[in-house]
């Protein structure tokens, strides 16, 4: 049985995070993608440390299951190529900043002219129109201007980002349901469509329960720490040797946290906390007290007791317990791949689990330009031609002699 997207053609002239998180899970899914670069730098990604053998390990972890072009559009001969690629593409992804892919007369309208079928995806800072969208972004950016970084950290407490690149990667998601809903589209219409989204729209569209609140009511979300913002006890409380969360958001499971996690049935009577509008408007007082008891013992015993309670909670966890933990393992999150450059090395596991084939990790990141000739040849170009465009400085592969010398 064959990946859902097997066969499909992806030209991805993206780099950094959210174009390159969408056109792996495209890879992922069986599509064939091409990676256009530059040279010598290629991916901006390809900089960063660490670096293993002269190979960026996080740009490795992010570009699995891609072919990558390195090639200079600036010249004729490279805008040949690329029109050619085009010309076959299913879809297109770039993030440029806005304005770029027309000069460079790579944009959708001049690509459709000759392939009307393409589906055809921009990602930027802020979006391809309005007042700010000629401005360049960045994930961090997005944090602040979307009132993310407003609502995180702790009350008084400086603008706090997310851990992660997080406007980043909802860039690319809300890019991927968008190709995937335009390309079923095109196939029962059979025409393509240009789709665009943003940095900053991506993460707001995130803000949901923070937007009904400020529409019904005028509330303004403000950071709060790991509380929600609407029910409690539901947070990170802190235990002998760490964190635990907890989640016991409703009147079953506050019963079952007072009277089997914590030994404390009197708080159901307690008129701060006894409905759930007073355990929000007692919320520091109720912290004290669960604290009080948490203190007593470590975070794995009070783990313990809220599953043997059915009280949804876990362990607050450092990255690499994360990492070692036997759930994660179990579930194949982290698995072992074979770079041509790193060796054997670890990437994030597949984190959707399917009955037939939906996504697989095939290859491994390529290095900058390693499939410059293949691309070519799969194009119409004979080895003298293609010796000419790498003569001529038009593409490129960085250990292009060392395995020519190999052959």
């Amino acid at each position: 049985m064959a990946l859902p997207l097997e066969g499909v053609k992806v030209l991805d002239l993206t780099n950094i995070m959210a174009g390159p998180y969408c056109s792996m899970v495209l890879g992922d899914m069986g599509a064939e993608v091409v990676k256009i670069e530059n040279f010598p730098e290629g991916d901006a990604s390809r900089r960063f440390d660490p670096q293993v053998n002269g190979e960026s390990y996080c740009f490795a972890v992010l570009n699995r299951n891609k072919k990558s072009l390195a090639l200079d559009m600036k010249d004729p001969r490279g805008k040949k190529i690329f029109n050619r690629l085009a010309a076959q593409a299913d879809i297109i992804t770039e993030n440029f900043r806005p304005g770029v892919v027309k000069k460079l007369g790579i944009d959708y309208d001049t690509v459709s002219k000759f392939n009307p079928g393409v589906v055809y995806a921009s990602m930027s800072g802020f979006g391809q129109t309005g007042p700010y969208g000629k401005k360049g972004g960045f994930d961090i950016i997005a944090q602040g201007m979307s009132g993310i970084m407003m609502m995180t950290g702790y009350p008084g407490g400086r603008p706090a980002k997310v851990g992660i690149a997080m406007n980043d990667i909802a860039s690319g998601v809300t890019a991927l349901y968008g190709i995937l809903g335009a390309y079923i589209g095109r196939l029962r219409s059979g025409k393509g469509q240009y789709l665009e989204t943003s940095l900053l729209e991506a993460g707001l569209a995130w803000t949901l329960w923070e937007f009904g609140a400020y529409f019904g009511s005028g509330e303004l979300p403000t950071a709060t720490g790991t509380r929600h913002r609407r029910a409690t006890p539901y947070q990170a409380y802190k235990t002998m040797d760490g964190y635990v969360t907890v989640g016991a958001s409703n009147e079953k499971l506050w019963n079952n946290f007072c009277t089997m996690v914590c030994g404390r049935p009197e708080w159901l009577a307690d008129p701060r906390f006894a409905t759930p509008a007073s355990r929000m408007n007692n919320i520091d007082a109720l912290e004290e007290e669960i604290e009080a008891v948490f203190a007593t013992q470590p975070t794995v015993h009070w783990v313990e007791k809220l599953d043997a309670a059915e009280v949804p909670g876990g362990p607050v966890f450092r990255y690499e317990q994360v990492m070692h933990d036997p759930h994660i393992k179990a579930r194949n999150m982290v698995v072992e791949i074979d770079h041509p450059k790193i060796g054997l090395m670890k990437t994030i596991g597949l984190p959707i689990k399917s009955t037939g084939e939906l996504t697989a990790i095939r290859k491994p990141a390529p290095w900058l330009g390693q499939h410059s000739a293949e691309v070519l040849r799969a194009i119409g170009y004979g080895a003298a031609e293609i010796d000419a465009l790498f003569a001529g400085g038009v593409v490129y592969d960085k250990f292009r002699e060392e395995v020519t010398e190999s052959d």
